[in-house]
């Protein structure tokens, strides 16, 4: 068994997408692949007991025969918290290793790693500590937030030493993707740091479905219930007059409209371009002819109790956090780990060939 930790210095920088993303490859070459969650942040109930969502979610895409106990040995919630505290939480690094020990008749196993290097020190379960025991490799994923991400790799590589087996820079904006490839990935490779993949940002994986919008947002269908599966990629304010608005509209694809009830202009105008779905504020509703068009178009109307400014703020707390739960989401992160990461290099250090 060749344990591969996939770590990261924060929250939400695409540890999920990654260790799916490999675990899929790793089996199409025929590789027997297990997956742990070792510290769970997303608790979901499955029958009597709480178990990570993550670790639910791939354990359905793999087909794991595994059990959740396994997959999902601890996860850190509130009431655990409260145990921590008391000091009545045990065996928590044992219950840990026993699930990791129970899974070597596999090739490799993906150890998803938690917010950042040190979550569950209290508990001596944070990477650092997981990665020493269990004789890891370690691969880093750093968002790119400008030329100071690749401090972290760096930093983590002199941290690590030879269980570090590579970084990858991730949700690199377009017109920074040639500097990342051509400039800084060779910059740390002269330095002896290796770097598996540069990962593009993709509008599809930072998409969000309308369904989940409803529920962020707390929203009331209209019309089209059919539709709400569809991703929403951008989002655009309509609060300018129409001429202007079918012009901005049509420059940006696959959006959400955010405009007043009583801006039917809008919403018609918006249903012209490429529109998922129109979030109408303050919590009334719009007019029949609006509602007819959109189930013509298939657009779903939803209405809102909030005004603008509140619901621009929750969902701008919620985008780039978005879950890749979704079908279409799986593919493209598969073909992403198919074009962008190293895998015959991974396979040559991990394999020690």
């Amino acid at each position: 068994m060749i344990p591969i930790f996939i770590a990261s210095n924060r929250s939400h920088t695409g540890k999920t997408f990654l260790a799916l993303g490999l675990a899929l490859k790793l089996i199409e070459q025929g590789y027997k692949v297990g997956y742990i969650k070792p510290v769970g942040k997303t608790p979901v109930k499955k029958g009597r007991d709480i178990f990570d969502a993550d670790a639910v979610f791939i354990k359905d895409v793999l087909s794991l025969p595994d059990s959740l106990n396994v997959i999902s040995p601890f996860v850190f919630s509130y009431e655990e918290q409260n145990l921590l505290f008391e000091g009545k939480i045990k065996d928590v690094k044992k219950r840990i290793m026993d699930a990791l020990e129970s899974q070597k008749n596999k090739d490799f196993v993906i150890i998803g790693g938690a917010g950042d290097l040190f979550e569950g020190t209290a508990l001596d379960i944070d990477a650092l500590s997981l990665i020493k025991d269990v004789n890891a490799y370690t691969i880093m994923i750093e968002l790119w937030r400008g030329d100071s991400s690749m401090d972290t790799i760096w930093g983590t590589s002199n941290l690590l030493g030879d269980r570090f087996i590579g970084g990858i820079v991730n949700k690199v904006p377009l017109n920074a993707f040639t500097h990342v490839k051509e400039t800084v990935k060779p910059f740390l490779e002269r330095k002896g740091i290796t770097v598996l993949g540069v990962f593009p940002k993709d509008s599809l994986l930072e998409s969000i479905t309308i369904r989940q919008l409803i529920e962020i947002l707390n929203g009331r269908v209209l019309c089209c219930e059919d539709r709400l599966d569809d991703f929403v990629e951008n989002f655009s304010i309509g609060a300018m007059d129409v001429d202007s608005a079918l012009s901005y509209f049509s420059r940006i694809p696959n959006k959400a409209v955010i405009t007043g009830a009583h801006r039917s202009d809008i919403q018609l105008a918006a249903m012209e371009t490429s529109t998922k779905c129109i979030i109408l504020t303050g919590g009334l509703y719009t007019n029949d002819v609006v509602i007819g068009k959109a189930q013509t178009k298939g657009v779903p109307i939803i209405s809102v109790a909030e005004d603008t400014f509140t619901v621009i703020d929750r969902i701008e707390a919620t985008m780039g956090k978005a879950r890749i739960r979704e079908k279409g989401k799986i593919e493209r992160a598969k073909e992403i780990i198919d074009k962008e990461f190293d895998m015959k290099r991974f396979l040559k250090i991990a394999l020690g060939s």
